[in-house]
């Protein structure tokens, strides 16, 4: 009735408002009586339009026009007659210029019938929208950016633990907190909580597997629920054509990973507001970890394990009460963020955890611990962490449930630098003569020499070799070396150039 109001055609007949209640409501139709005997023909909706030339009683009349449904009167009225228009709970406006009442129903009608079909043709355009997102088999993040767009407001998609698995343009400070209050509802509307999210469920009937949420103020709630409902049935239809219900979740908590991990700007706010809205809990300490899977024979054996480490490792969590975020950093290396309450409890917590998840495995995994500390240190550390990890399976022994770069020594320095090429240059250089042609024995006598730190006595015994046979053969290896096996710098060289060669040929 607003917009009625600030119509040219209305404004020129100089309108005064007796009633102003309800001036929002939504006009259906316009409709034209001068006489009670026509309310019956109205069905609600309707603004009437009236000089109340047959009617004797001007607020039985209008209070009758209420009682049908009408949502506002315009009364032509010359005279300067104060009409008793109090309290009806409905517009009233008199016009103190004669008009005709055809304009004013014909531009009403033009607009309503306009935005009618503005109604018909958005609603079409919606349905070709995520139709051809079903058709694409667009995965759930495109067809929330999709939704954000047409709507031009935030959208998130969470699942039934309120974590985030898409959104666009949205607020996540505090998410998981903010929507634990907001009720669940089994149709699209705006629930009873701390925050009135328009919101519609998400997933087949008796099978909700989240729901789909605008966290805003709308201008317009009808046409943003008919948005939402299309795009949550074309969520539905996207897990329904393959991926499973935590699919999606390891997806995005991968990519979010990934894009941390990248090297962008990101203050400690910003990280803590991504993580958490994943399920990662709020502590003062994150500790990185890399679990390798990468024993694997196949990359379909490496995909199905890495696949099954994911859902070990969210039981483990749960288990624990430990909020944790993992995530495939690549083929066969799985990333983890740990939270940990003080420094000092790292060591407690990791070995708890990783006892429990050994206790959950039938095949040995190889762990890789970056530095701990703040989000941002801990995500950064994640490289480092994967270093380890895949220098872990080439160690001789693995006494330790998980290993820190420091306790690699120099195995793991030489096994993390196997593509170095002036590493390859200068063990080939230190051992040549047992290269080319290779010498087997002589590199198994100079391993065991070095071994026993160039004890002959205690290499004699381990090899049951007589001292002169041992000497004979240690000279001949000095000779094909071309260097002295005493001296301290030439059993150091020979040691790096044949850890390496073990390492990696």
């Amino acid at each position: 009735m607003r917009e009625v109001l600030e119509l040219p055609v209305v404004q020129a007949a100089e309108p005064q408002i007796l009633c102003a209640d309800g001036l929002d409501a939504e006009l259906r139709w316009v409709h034209v009586t001068e006489s009670s005997e026509n309310i019956e023909l109205l069905s609600g909706g309707e603004l009437v339009l009236s000089t109340l030339r047959n009617v004797n009683d001007a607020h039985a009349f209008i209070s009758a026009l209420r009682g049908a449904g009408v949502v506002a009167v315009i009364i032509e009225d010359t005279t300067g007659t104060i009409i008793d228009a109090q309290d009806l709970g409905l517009p009233v406006i008199v016009l103190r210029r004669r008009t005709r009442f055809v304009a004013i129903t014909e531009v009403i009608h033009q607009l309503l019938v306009a935005q009618q079909l503005e109604a018909v043709q958005f609603s079409r355009t919606v349905h070709e929208i995520y139709t051809e997102l079903s058709l694409s088999e667009a995965d759930e993040a495109q067809i929330v950016a999709s939704t954000a767009q047409l709507l031009n407001a935030p959208v998130v998609l969470e699942d039934v633990r309120h974590r985030v698995l898409a959104h666009a343009q949205a607020q996540l400070e505090d998410w998981i907190n903010r929507s634990k209050f907001v009720g669940y509802l089994e149709h699209t509307g705006r629930a009873t909580g701390a925050e009135n999210w328009l919101q519609t469920p998400v997933g087949a009937a008796r099978r909700r597997w989240g729901r789909l949420i605008i966290p805003a103020d709308l201008a317009d709630d009808d046409r943003a629920a008919l948005v939402l409902e299309r795009a949550g049935q074309a969520l539905t239809i996207a897990r329904l054509s393959g991926r499973d219900e935590k699919e999606l979740l390891y997806q995005t908590r991968t990519a979010t990973l990934h894009e941390l991990a990248a090297g962008h700007q990101y203050s400690e706010k910003e990280l803590a507001i991504r993580t958490q809205a994943l399920g990662l809990a709020t502590a003062p300490y994150y500790v990185p970890v890399v679990i390798s899977t990468a024993a694997a024979a196949s990359a379909t054996e490496t995909q199905l394990a890495d696949r099954a480490l994911l859902e070990v490792l969210d039981q483990l969590a749960d288990t624990l009460h430990l909020g944790i975020l993992a995530g495939l950093l690549k083929p066969g290396y799985l990333a983890l963020l740990i939270p940990v309450r003080a420094r000092e409890l790292t060591d407690s917590t990791l070995q708890g955890f990783t006892r429990r998840l050994a206790e959950q495995l039938t095949d040995p995994v190889a762990i890789g611990i970056g530095p701990e500390g703040t989000l941002a240190t801990a995500i950064a550390g994640l490289e480092q962490a994967a270093q380890v990890a895949e220098i872990v399976p080439n160690l001789p022994t693995r006494a330790r449930p998980y290993y820190r770069f420091a306790d690699l020594r120099l195995r793991g320095v030489l096994s993390s630098m196997g593509n170095d090429p002036r590493l390859r240059t200068f063990a080939h250089a230190e051992l040549g003569a047992l290269l080319n042609p290779l010498d087997e024995p002589a590199l198994d006598l100079l391993e065991l020499y070095l071994a026993h730190s160039g004890n002959k006595s205690a290499l004699a015994k381990a090899g049951y070799l007589s001292r002169p046979t041992l000497y004979a053969r240690l000279a001949k290896l000095e000779s094909k070396l071309g260097v002295g096996l005493d001296s301290a710098e030439s059993r150091a060289s020979l040691q790096v150039a044949l850890l390496w060669y073990r390492l990696h040929g």
